[in-house]
């Protein structure tokens, strides 16, 4: 998820997701053969018996146990070809008990939160409710007065060309900020007023400025559509549509389910990292909170992209970018899109305290991939404070590059980074790290 990005590290591998598929039913793990890899502790894999030739299970095994031997504390990851299903994990939940990571862990999933939000702004749309290119203050008029409430349309909230600064430099200043709001309960309004408040990012409909106060915001104006919570709506119109059985959105600090611990190493601000499993996530709301599973993402991607969540001219919409600044990635409402070598992938990436996901997808729905790890902002800072690459990035990139390109397609060297992805967004202002 993020809070502001000021920082942002270009990772190489973050796609889009795309998926084109009518519902194919999803194999669960207890229909699914287990299998240990290569007899390592912590590293299982789940692979249909029938699975197509360019889904190779060995090789995904292989290359998520690399991400785990690079430095990453544990990892999981769901790959899809057609009907064809892998889903493995490697390393550990708990670094102190060496508790192994599991596929089927609950993962709290950050930013992609906002393709669940948008897609309930999108079904009201629809329903006439709401006006994609009307001016938000006709909404949400006591929040959005006067002449910045007329220029911010709905349309520039769902794709980050508000201008709207972030409420992440309000709230998380400080590293000794984090520790104090692990149990705050923040109040959207007052989150959505910070980010008002703060030093706007540019000028209304002009570029892309990635900001979590426009999803907040987003969500307020879900309830004043609805009239029910945005949460509710959404758990009732997406996620439970969609047949997501480990998504939901947190109603504690605590995440229900098989999870692992989440280590935040805030560039070395946290030796050792940090543990934040254990955190009221109320300052992400509809901008980043939900708590997901690595099949249910790949599931949720493949119903959205093949019309199984929205009407074709709200898809249609969805899918209608916007340049991202200095990347080769663009950003419709709430989902982006980027070339590869291997073709075009559609979705989202997620960024909260010790908790990062990828979800990607093809056009098709063929190939897909979400990925779950437990460490974040492992990297160092260089002389000009910006994350330098990692070992464990390059580890990564080659892992959905398998995923995504298959054994024959993965571009040579693989470790020079496989694929050219948008930035990760940032959850947190550099402040807060030190």
């Amino acid at each position: 998820m993020s809070l502001a990005h000021p920082k942002r590290r270009r990772m190489r591998l973050i796609g889009t997701a795309t998926a084109v598929l009518l519902a194919l039913a999803v194999p669960t793990a207890s229909a699914l053969p287990s299998q240990t890899v290569s007899g390592r502790p912590g590293t299982t894999a789940i692979a249909d018996s029938a699975h197509r030739a360019n889904l190779d299970p060995s090789a995904l095994s292989g290359t998520l146990r690399a991400f785990h031997d690079a430095g990453m504390y544990g990892a999981y990851s769901a790959v899809r070809d057609g009907s064809a299903e892998w889903q493995g994990a490697a390393g550990v939940a708990d670094v102190d008990t060496s508790r192994p990571a599991t596929p089927l862990m609950r993962h709290r999933i950050g930013s992609i939160t906002k393709t669940f939000t948008a897609v309930a702004v999108l079904q009201e749309v629809g329903k006439g409710r709401i006006d994609l290119d009307a001016p938000i203050g006709r909404y949400l008029p006591d929040l959005l007065p006067g002449e910045r409430g007329r220029a911010i349309t709905v349309r520039m909230l769902l794709n980050h060309t508000s201008g709207i600064g972030d409420y992440g430099t309000a709230i998380f200043a400080t590293p000794e900020s984090l520790e104090d709001n692990r149990f705050h309960q923040f109040a959207p309004v007052e989150l959505a007023r910070l980010g008002l408040k703060a030093a706007p990012l540019g000028n209304p409909g002009a570029e892309h400025h990635y900001a979590n106060t426009n999803y907040v915001i987003a969500g307020l104006l879900l309830q004043k559509a609805t009239g029910e919570a945005p949460e509710k709506y959404i758990t009732t119109h997406v996620i439970r549509r969609a047949g997501l059985t480990h998504t939901y959105f947190p109603s504690s600090p605590y995440i229900t389910g098989p999870h692992a611990k989440m280590y935040e190493a805030g560039y070395g601000g946290f030796n050792p990292p940090r543990d934040f499993s254990v955190y009221n996530m109320s300052w992400a709301g509809t901008a980043g909170s939900l708590v997901s599973t690595m099949p249910d993402l790949n599931r949720f991607y493949r119903l959205l992209l093949g019309g199984g969540l929205l009407a074709p001219a709200q898809l249609q919409q969805m899918k209608t970018t916007v340049p991202i600044e200095g990347s080769m990635a663009r950003y419709g409402l709430g989902l982006f899109m980027t070339k590869t070598p291997c073709g075009e992938f559609w979705g989202h990436n997620g960024l909260v305290l010790g908790a990062m996901t990828w979800s990607l997808s093809s056009p098709d729905g063929q190939r897909q991939i979400s990925l779950g790890f437990n460490l974040t902002r492992y990297q160092k800072l260089n002389g000009n404070n910006t994350p330098e690459p990692s070992p464990i990035d390059a580890a990564m990139d080659v892992h959905v590059a398998q995923a995504l390109c298959g054994t024959d397609g993965i571009p040579r060297p693989v470790e020079q980074g496989a694929l050219p992805l948008p930035a990760t967004h940032q959850d947190l202002p550099p402040s807060a790290h030190r």
